[in-house]
């Protein structure tokens, strides 16, 4: 179902900009065009489009400089690129710059139709709600932006370490961490390091979170292989 799938074009060449308008809005899709790249980035910035068809020669910014800096910016729209340039090179750049796809001119309009819709298979469309950055078990609530966390004991500010591991803990839930693991997630160290640190930091995390740290119910150790988080303990 392609109707009013939004794409953003961004082409110098009125003649094929207008074709490539024309054909895509047959097909279904809600095509907008721009000549620049300032032009492209401003655009993003305003609404979420599906596709981004990216031409590698443009006035001011070149197509390479978009794409970087879209892919700076941490956005993942796929990006098909157009381009006068046949050279292996150029397509190794192209890619490399974080495009998704790369078409040479002249090219076939059926060909630059599948690839659109190639791209679309691989996107999202509407792109998914963000994360939510508070998440609860029990009495606890964390905001995993700010390292605030509300328990039963009251309010805290997490450290960056002890915030780092219980991300790791709540993002494999229900999954055996060894110590290995956790040394060198956590704190970037060989698992062959002696150190207590990793058990301090075990033993705080009860404090904060457990109702009876001597018997937790979240934060369990599995003998002989490491810890295990668990949100909805029985």
């Amino acid at each position: 179902m392609t109707d009013h799938i939004p794409l953003l074009l961004v082409e110098d060449e009125p003649h094929l900009a207008h074709g490539l308008v024309y054909n895509l809005e047959a097909e279904g899709y809600q095509a907008t065009h721009v000549t620049t790249g300032e032009e492209a980035l401003e655009m993003l910035q305003q609404q979420p489009f599906a596709l981004l068809i990216l031409d590698l020669t443009l006035p001011g910014m070149d197509g390479l400089e978009v794409c970087d800096q879209i892919r700076e910016e941490g956005n993942q729209i796929p990006i098909l690129m157009l381009t006068a340039r046949d050279s292996q090179q150029d397509r190794i750049i192209g890619l490399s710059t974080g495009a998704d796809d790369y078409l040479t001119k002249p090219f076939n309009l059926k060909e630059f139709l599948l690839r659109v819709a190639s791209l679309l298979r691989r996107g999202q469309w509407p792109p998914a709600d963000p994360p939510s950055p508070h998440y609860e078990f029990g009495d606890n609530i964390i905001d995993s932006d700010s390292g605030q966390a509300t328990t039963a004991q009251g309010s805290l500010q997490l450290t960056e370490l002890e915030l780092k591991m219980l991300n790791l803990f709540i993002n494999n839930e229900g999954k055996v961490l060894s110590r290995a693991e956790l040394l060198k997630q956590v704190w970037g160290v060989s698992p062959k390091t002696e150190t207590r640190t990793l058990d301090n930091f075990i033993v705080r995390l009860r404090k904060y979170f457990e109702t009876d740290p001597a018997r937790p119910r979240y934060f369990k150790t599995v003998r002989g292989r490491g810890y295990r988080f668990v949100k909805n303990p029985r």
